[in-house]
This record gives C-alpha cells, sequence and structure tokens, in this order.
C-alpha cells in the first residue's frame, strides 16, 4: 500500500497542526504510521506560531492499537523503539497536543493519546489495554497511565485487559470531554482557550507542567524495554498468546 497512512496538514493561519490516522477501520499503528507521525512531528517541529495539534482519525475507530505481528520476536525490537520516540517526542512537544477519539482507542493507540494533553471523546468511544489477554504487558502505558489516571486504576487497566467507556474515561481523568463530536469538541476548546495564547509562552508552559513526566518518561522506557525484550519474550507464553491471536485460536497456557 503506497498511500500514506497518515493525512497531515495546518490550518487557522498556521496556528494548528492537523493529523489524521488514515488507515481505517483498524488504523493500526504499524511501522509505517509510526513513522509517518514522527515524521509529521519532525516537519513542524520548529513551526513558529503553532499553538497546537489535533490527532483524530478516519473510520469509526481511533486505532485498534500496534501490530500484532510486529509484536513477535525478532521484530519487537524496532517496533517498541520506534513507538517509543514517537511518544517521547509528543511528550516534550512544545504546543498542546488534542487527541478526539470515536470508537475502539487500544493498546498502542491508548498510549499514543495518552501522550496528548487533551483527550476528547464520543460517547461511544472504548479504552483498554488489552496487551495482556495475548499475554504480553503494554511498556508505553505502564509508564503513562499511573501518571495520568493514578497507579490503582492503571494496574486495573494494564492487569485486566477490560474495556472503559467515555464516560468510566471521563472520571478517571484519562478524557477531558465527552462530546457527541470529539473533533468539533476539541477545536472549540482550541479556538476559546488556546488560538488566542502565545505559543512560545504556551512551549514554556509545557515545559514547567511536563519535564518531569517527560524526563522520566525516556528513562522508564528504557527500563520496560529491556524488561520485555530481555525477559517477557524469552518466555513461552508470550510467543503463544501472539501466535494463538494470529492464528484465531484460544492460546493455551503453560504458564512458563
Amino acid at each position: 500500500m503506497n498511500e500514506s497512512p497518515l493525512k497531515a496538514w495546518v490550518e487557522r493561519d498556521g496556528a494548528l497542526l492537523r493529523l489524521r490516522l488514515a488507515r481505517p477501520k483498524a488504523n493500526i499503528l504499524d511501522a509505517a504510521m509510526i513513522g509517518a507521525l514522527e515524521r509529521a512531528f519532525g516537519e513542524h517541529a520548529a513551526s513558529a506560531g503553532l499553538r497546537g495539534v489535533l490527532i483524530d482519525h478516519e473510520g469509526p475507530h481511533f486505532s485498534f492499537g500496534a501490530s500484532v505481528e510486529e509484536h513477535l520476536p525478532g521484530k519487537c525490537e524496532a517496533m517498541l523503539k520506534g513507538l517509543h520516540a514517537l511518544i517521547a517526542r509528543m511528550l516534550a512537544w512544545p504546543a498542546p497536543i488534542l487527541v478526539a477519539v470515536r470508537g475502539q482507542c487500544l493498546g498502542g493507540g491508548l498510549e499514543l493519546a495518552c501522550a496528548g494533553n487533551l483527550l476528547f471523546a464520543a460517547r461511544d468511544a472504548q479504552f483498554a489495554q488489552p496487551e495482556m489477554k495475548l499475554a504480553v504487558f503494554a511498556p508505553a502505558a505502564s509508564v503513562l497511565l499511573p501518571a495520568r489516571i493514578g497507579q490503582s486504576r492503571a494496574e486495573d487497566l494494564l492487569l485486566s485487559g477490560r474495556s472503559i467507556d467515555a464516560a468510566t474515561a471521563l472520571a478517571w481523568g484519562l478524557a477531558n470531554e465527552v462530546a457527541e463530536d470529539p473533533v468539533a469538541a476539541a477545536l472549540a476548546y482550541f479556538d476559546a482557550h488556546l488560538a488566542a495564547k502565545s505559543a512560545s509562552s504556551l512551549g514554556y508552559a509545557l515545559r514547567a507542567a511536563r519535564a518531569p513526566l517527560a524526563e522520566g518518561a525516556k528513562r522508564r522506557f528504557a527500563e520496560v524495554e529491556a524488561l520485555y525484550l530481555g525477559g517477557l519474550m524469552g518466555t513461552r507464553d508470550a510467543v503463544e498468546g501472539l501466535r494463538a491471536f494470529m492464528d484465531k485460536r484460544t492460546p493455551q497456557w503453560e504458564h512458563r
């Protein structure tokens, strides 16, 4: 497939960068999608006057998550490092990142959303880190979710793999607003609260608020990558869970 998995443009007289995941219905965060997002952020890193970014999506679902195939031994190191580099860039980005979600926001999709600043959810939105159902864990979410929703609620999602709805996401602080049209809600927020601000001052405010998270995440990403690659992927059940998912069969755990 040659068509780009991401649509990117600037609007509102250069004030807002729009990024749209464009491989519905799954909008899988594979190497191509991660690379396209990384390039888009890189190309606009020095854009003067940028006061925000809005990430949304084509199709009924934000993202089903990262490519399961790219989680397999031999491929997962490159996938993890690429995704974590993208998230680290977003955590240190000098303009507010708004995220608009409809439908399923799963796995790596939720990790991407959590790297933003403000999340606007449709009433049908569902959020989950389902990795544990495949006998693997979510490295970036293990770092980001406790800071966003608290340790206990983060562990609930990370260990159970269960989904929560938009109302629960709002109550837990994962989402900032639930709306019939989350893109319109995000744009309304930008126009009301960010468009008239100084871009340089917004950048300093973000550094002041996010420096501990951004700096700590880089260190923690290295730690969870080592745990994932050097520990988890050496277990029999992790590989079994991934292969069973790809084969569309029930996994058989040996607890080792």
